[in-house]
């Protein structure tokens, strides 16, 4: 009862007390993590299946044999003893997996921001800026389109021989030093749930491998996984995992610089009024244009109130890890990309 109380109360303290940016940066996502994840997602992308289904099967199991222990032991005796009990054993529980948690990946809430890193102005990113950087999309989209088409987009098994080179010369940049290893994209039992409520992908936060919708369409599934492999490089903002998958797509082959393109095209067009988005549709060729229409059709298949409920998990899980603005933050990539200096094409500048 003892150590249980213990774990608890290291839980509360992990979530009350605030570690500071640059420590968390420097001695975990740098020190720590940085050596962790290489090994853990080394070893879990060797299992074909998805282990955070067998943590969740595990997990579901355990708690309905410590609920049928505590019916037994309240048939048997004080049920306001057993009751107690098994409480004590469900905090404590939930306790240890939070530290697990936060050790294995979720301290990375609390690293210092990549905008402080970059020669960043947040000031640039008004509403000329966006204009701008809609019409150069479009272009982009018109270009990369034929040429990607050519090469071919990978299928998930080719997908990450493809992408790691541009992966690994983007964290070069971003943070030098640091080699995190990238993972395979896995499906997983959660599929259907994923599809349903539109949840391209997820980072497994305990095992660090990268679960996604098999479903995607072939020019959705480059970004998807550069996102989820800047989770598993400690990027556990949002907006910074967008910001990182597009900079890996846009500085890769043609197939990935056209779903990064197509990520960047949504993100702008839903900060720009109707009058001026209908411009830019009209300024787009026929095949990016069925890509989007594709993409829409695909998306039909969410269920709105799955997806509702489901956002709203995830906006107070997000605020739980003092991430204030929940999934609105999502929405942030776009000024980083606005905000951010450039040279050499899209090969971001950093402060000195």
């Amino acid at each position: 009862m003892i150590f249980q109380l213990i774990v608890i109360a290291l839980a509360v303290l992990g979530y009350l007390v605030r570690v500071p940016a640059a420590w968390v940066e420097r001695f975990y996502t740098r020190g720590v993590y940085a050596w962790l994840q290489p090994v853990v997602t080394g070893v879990s992308n060797r299992v074909p299946f998805a282990l955070f289904d067998v943590l969740v099967v595990a997990g579901a199991a355990l708690l309905i044999v410590v609920a049928v222990q505590a019916g037994a032991r309240a048939l048997r005796g004080s049920a306001w003893r057993a009751t107690g009990r098994f409480l004590l054993n469900l905090l404590s529980g939930a306790a240890a997996v939070y530290l697990a948690f936060l050790g294995a990946w979720g301290l990375n809430y609390q690293r210092q921001p990549l905008a402080e890193r970059l020669a960043f102005d947040a000031g640039a990113a008004g509403h000329d800026a966006v204009v701008r950087l809609a019409r150069n999309v479009v272009i982009q989209l018109n270009q990369v389109h034929d040429r990607a088409y050519r090469e071919g987009f990978p299928d998930w098994a080719r997908l990450r021989p493809a992408m790691d080179p541009a992966f690994h010369a983007t964290q070069g940049l971003l943070a030098p030093g640091g080699r995190p290893r990238t993972g395979i994209a896995k499906g997983t039992l959660l599929g259907y749930y994923f599809e349903r409520a539109g949840v391209s992908g997820m980072t497994d936060p305990f095992l660090l491998e990268v679960l996604v919708d098999r479903n995607l369409l072939p020019f959705e599934r480059p970004f998807v996984l550069a996102h989820e492999w800047a989770h598993l490089a400690g990027y556990g903002d949002e907006a910074e995992a967008n910001f990182v998958g597009w900079l890996t797509c846009v500085n890769g082959a043609a197939p990935a610089a056209y779903s990064g393109w197509l990520y960047l095209y949504a993100e702008v067009m839903a900060a720009l009024p109707r009058e001026e988005r209908l411009s830019l549709v009209r300024a787009l060729t026929a095949g990016p244009r069925a890509d989007l229409a594709a993409a829409a059709e695909r998306a039909r298949r969410i269920q709105p109130l799955l997806q509702s409920v489901s956002w709203r998990i995830y906006d107070r899980y997000l605020r739980a890890n003092r991430v204030g603005e929940g999934i609105a933050s999502y929405d942030r990539a776009l000024v980083l990309v606005l905000g951010s200096r450039f040279v050499n094409g899209w090969t971001p500048v950093m402060k000195k």
